[in-house]
């Protein structure tokens, strides 16, 4: 089985912590991605032929500003593949684009489930984010997907934000209550290079505030009946994102778009970052690949080792050299991490240091 990923990267504003290649939404930039990604699709088709599809995400950037036609269009490549029977199709999705009608077109064009980009349900939190949604646009949003026939929908919430109180974050975890979404994302702000919020001088919350947020979060998600099955994942019963998973379990998978990266046969590789020279590469017949990695066998244990652990179910320590062993002894030692029949996975705590265990592997 192995899974397609693709990247449109229209965007109305950029985020100030977004670290994603984007570009303006304009229509002569749509013309161009759909010939680089069908010149791409003809270049890799070969490696497809014999393989199950088991999950197709469109990512961006705001993938729904392309137009549902534009992604049929992709679409119908894909369903000249083998899809799996219960193949996950997803989009993402900003509030501020909502409507039943785009919903119900996206859903008649193929997509199955959508990522909806919520972030938080305090305007105070969204206007610290520069948002163009607030709060009650993100909860109409969802009823309308829930309207159009999507009934697999999952929310992304930030937390660490500047300015954000115990309240405020309380606030936006009291207003989950009813809504129709099936799975969420939950993520801590991150300060990446070269976003507008790097450039700032933000004040955050400290690191306890931090743990106290995530705790709360971890109660509220419980009472909704999200089970945590990845450190930043939750979802209803049956409802866990095949796509994610994939990457957490080294599932093979495509990426196509400027900027999309891939994992195959072992090696992980990254289109060009730029819409015009990726369109260009292709037109002369070239790869769209500006960037690859291979690691050795031994890396590559390791990696997927540190990987592996972000689930909640853990991984196999089969084949693990006698060095990581010492390492996974030591964080078993420090309460990190617990093993049982040939498995390792990450305790409560080690869940809060993930980025701790993760070094110490690698």
């Amino acid at each position: 089985m192995v899974s397609l990923y693709f990247h449109i990267p229209f965007c109305s504003k950029k985020c100030p912590y977004c670290h994603f290649y984007v570009i303006p939404n304009k229509l002569n930039f749509h013309a161009l991605l759909e010939e680089g990604l069908h010149l791409e699709w003809q270049q890799q088709l070969g490696l497809l032929q014999d393989k199950q599809i088991t999950s197709i995400y469109f990512g961006g950037g705001t993938p729904t500003l392309f137009g549902a036609k534009n992604i049929g269009t992709v679409l119908s490549w894909c369903k000249e593949l083998q899809l799996a029977p219960d193949c996950e199709i997803t989009i993402e999705a900003n509030p501020e684009e909502a409507t039943v009608e785009l919903f119900s077109e996206l859903k008649a064009v193929g997509i199955n489930r959508l990522s909806l980009g919520v972030q938080s349900l305090d305007d105070r939190a969204l206007a610290t984010l520069e948002r163009t949604h607030s709060a009650e646009k993100a909860k109409a949003a969802l009823h309308a997907a829930h309207a159009a026939g999507l009934h697999n929908v999952s929310i992304d919430l930030m937390y660490d934000l500047p300015g954000q109180t115990l309240s405020s974050w309380q606030y936006t975890l009291d207003q989950l209550t009813d809504l129709p979404f099936t799975h969420l994302s939950l993520y801590n702000l991150t300060i990446e290079p070269h976003t507008s919020f790097s450039k700032r001088k933000l004040q955050l919350p400290s690191a306890e505030t931090s743990v106290q947020f995530l705790h709360m979060a971890l109660e509220r998600f419980q009472q909704l009946g999200l089970k945590r099955y990845e450190i930043s994942a939750f979802a209803k019963p049956g409802f866990r994102s095949k796509h994610n998973l994939g990457y957490w379990q080294f599932r093979p998978f495509l990426g196509f778009g400027p900027s999309a990266f891939s994992y195959w046969d072992g090696e992980r590789f990254q289109n060009v970052p730029n819409l015009q020279r990726y369109v260009r590469q292709l037109q002369a017949g070239q790869s769209a690949v500006g960037f690859r990695e291979k690691l050795g066998a031994a890396e590559s244990r390791k990696e997927r080792l540190a990987v592996g652990l972000r689930c909640a179910e853990g991984c196999s320590v089969d084949g693990v050299s006698a060095e990581t062993r010492g390492v996974l002894e030591k964080l078993v030692r420090e309460g990190l991490v617990s093993e049982d029949e040939g498995g390792v996975k990450l305790t409560e705590k080690g869940m809060l240091f993930y980025d701790t265990v993760a070094s110490e592997i690698v």
